[in-house]
């Protein structure tokens, strides 16, 4: 390879968009901790611990939790439909599942899962999404509102790509965020209107706060496009009630602003005072129809408790945009052909899983109820470790699959990060790394009020792991405390 000074292609030369981008749910510790996971592998026992614990991303699956059994039995026969031809398939996969996989198929032009199938997705498997989307909201869905995508992710960046015209146009956003949501508005080449959750009110969302930076923003020329909420919270795991909700949905008809409501954690609520609630119900509860408020809903089948990354599957619907905006979102989407397959039928099951009499029901809820009720433990298990370590205070987590403490520093570890080029709490996630083999993100990389230190936690490492992780980490916390105390 040539010297940078003469290639090409050098870091001065690319995109300046690429270089502002950042996401660091995979950056510079998680880097760090794939380099010490090749180290324990060739050289055991050199380092304090003898695994690596990623708690870094909300990656259920590469941390134990199984797939759901009727999921993966649909997705098998849909695959490979010769199974359902042989006389064993009926003993080995559940009735109800070679009935679905048959019923896929036969929405599938030539039953071929390797063909690329419409833009926007099979049209069979958006119906069922849209049955899916109507039995729980109570308000119709209409399956032409529904853009299949790998992931929720393409379908932030379709909006951002459709919505952002230069610097001069905004996307209001929560802080603490979803990284995707600040990369995806640098790449493409809007500006990130912050607006601050309370923490001292559990991360709350104050209309207040809505309008001061929709204000500021707009006193300094910048065209504020949309609001992008996120509910359950992520990193932050609080659920919107309904009231704040309703206020949300009047603020942006007010205000012109197109709402991206990001759903994706819409199963996972672990408090009995709190349900989810998706935008669109709330909106058309509120008698505003498609014409009223332009929204743009996310779902996903990576979260809940599927925990399907991998397969990389998800839909938005979009409602409340014009047929002339409408055809340029599906040209968009048409430029990169299809979503995979597999993700497709996922996202359809997820919307659709086993209903009361279906051969599959009992052992599905088993799955379900299991995978969710241990989830609430483990968060509950983690808040009140955190809650215990001296300078640090964690919000309960309502929903969603994260921990986002506070952790006040003292001034000698400030003084010792600065000195290492770091920040606060990416200095103090470093540490912890390096100490105990536990990845977690620091809170820099969500956005915080200024002054302030946090990291993001899953709740996700299998609930047998967790007394050695809080062990570990309360460890590490007062060793670092009497290092730097001042």
């Amino acid at each position: 390879m040539g010297s940078d000074a003469t290639a090409p292609v050098t870091v001065e030369s690319i995109n300046p968009k690429v270089l502002k981008c950042e996401y660091a749910v995979r950056g510079e510790i998680v880097t760090h901790a794939q380099r010490l996971q090749q180290q324990l592998q060739t050289n055991p026992g050199s380092l304090p611990f003898d695994e690596i614990i990623y708690c870094n991303i909300g990656n259920p699956q590469s941390l134990g939790q199984q797939p759901i059994t009727f999921f993966r039995e649909v997705l098998a026969l849909s695959d490979h439909p010769a199974l359902l031809e042989k006389p064993e398939t009926s003993i080995l996969f559940s009735s109800d599942s070679i009935a679905r996989a048959q019923q896929i198929l036969s929405s599938i032009p030539g039953k071929a899962t390797g063909a690329y199938s419409h833009s926007q997705g099979i049209k069979g498997l958006r119906d069922a999404i849209a049955e899916g989307i109507a039995a729980r909201d109570g308000f119709p869905a209409n399956a032409d509102d529904i853009f299949l995508t790998d992931g929720a992710s393409p379908g932030v960046h379709n909006m951002m790509q459709l919505l952002l015209r230069s610097e001069s146009d905004g996307i209001l956003c929560p802080i603490p965020q979803y990284p995707l949501y600040s990369a995806s508005i640098a790449l493409h080449g809007g500006t990130l209107v912050p607006y601050y959750l309370d923490e001292a009110t559990g991360w709350g969302l104050e209309i207040s706060e809505l309008k001061k930076q929709l204000e500021d923003a707009r006193s300094k020329g910048i065209t504020v496009r949309a609001l992008v909420v996120i509910n359950p919270g992520n990193p932050t795991g609080q659920v919107l009630a309904e009231e704040n909700q309703k206020q949300i949905v009047e603020f942006c008809k007010n205000e012109g602003l197109v709402l991206l409501a990001d759903e994706v954690y819409q199963e996972n609520i672990y408090v009995d005072d709190k349900k989810f609630n998706s935008f669109k119900k709330i909106a058309r509860s509120m008698g505003y129809g498609e014409e009223d408020l332009p929204l743009v809903s996310y779902q996903s089948i990576s979260k809940g408790y599927y925990g399907e990354c991998g397969k990389r599957g998800g839909y938005m619907e979009v409602t409340g945009f014009s047929s002339s905006v409408r055809e340029q979102i599906y040209k968009v989407a048409s430029v990169n052909l299809c979503s995979n397959i597999s993700g497709q039928i996922l996202a359809s099951l997820v919307m659709n899983p086993p209903k009361l009499g279906d051969a599959s029901y009992e052992s599905y809820v088993a799955e379900r109820d299991g995978i969710l009720k241990s989830l609430a433990r483990r968060a509950k298990a983690l808040e009140d470790a955190l809650n215990n370590l001296e300078g640090v205070t964690c919000n309960k987590a309502e929903g969603a699959m994260y921990l986002f403490p506070q952790v006040r520093l003292p001034e000698k570890a400030i003084e010792a990060a600065k000195e290492a080029k770091k920040a606060p709490d990416a200095f103090y996630a470093l540490s912890l790394l390096e100490s105990t083999g536990v990845v977690v993100v620091p809170g820099s990389g969500f956005g915080q009020v200024p002054g302030t230190y946090h990291f993001r936690c899953t709740i996700l490492p299998q609930e047998d792991k967790i007394p050695a992780i809080i062990s570990r980490l309360t460890a590490f916390h007062e060793s670092f405390l009497n290092k730097y105390r001042d």
